[in-house]
């Protein structure tokens, strides 16, 4: 189940909670966070980005209309991944991008942490789930340690999103994806 959970940025403390999807849609949304539930399509476990893109076709044009998105591609990490804590590593630093990052979770799930303000908004994304971070928001994102998810990227820059690390150590002081969905 997707959730979202605001925490203070000083010292963690919870300080409201989500799994209503449209209340997280609509806190996010006062952020500029468009969060939103895509019907999953039936896919073969070994599904490629072909086929994953071709299943998703008129939701990713309609979203490039919208955006003005340049190209798309699809991620999968499995826990057989044998990058996949390196690929964890490069995740969990705060940073930004000069682009949106717009990810639909296909199947699996992530957290993402957004730093806004004083708060942190933890957001449990799941399979369905669509989450377009605004351009030069900081934030991170974890997999856990056995990722297990495929998901839809969108981009405006031909170059796909470069992060740009913030040098803050505040991700180091919340939870790690496989903490979050164990005390849920």
């Amino acid at each position: 189940m997707s959730r979202l959970e605001i925490r203070s940025a000083a010292d963690g403390r919870t300080e409201r909670a989500f799994t209503d999807h449209a209340a997280i849609a609509a806190e996010l949304g006062t952020l500029g966070v468009r969060f939103e539930t895509w019907l999953t399509m039936p896919l073969s476990a070994t599904a490629g980005q072909d086929e994953v893109l071709a299943a998703y076709r008129d939701s990713v044009d309609n979203l490039t209309a919208e955006y003005g998105f340049k190209s798309a591609d699809v991620v999968s990490i499995r826990p057989d991944h044998p990058q996949k804590a390196e690929l964890r590593d490069k995740f969990l630093a705060e940073h930004v991008h000069e682009d949106f990052e717009v990810r639909f979770f296909v199947d699996g799930s992530g957290l993402f942490y957004l730093h806004v303000g004083d708060n942190i908004y933890m957001v449990l994304c799941e399979q369905g789930d669509l989450i377009s971070v605004p351009a030069g928001t900081p934030h991170w994102f974890d997999m856990g340690e056995t990722p297990d998810f495929k998901c839809i990227r969108l981009f405006t820059v031909p170059d796909g999103w470069v992060a740009q690390f913030t040098g803050s150590g505040i991700a180091e002081r919340f939870p790690s994806f496989d903490a979050f969905v164990a005390a849920a």
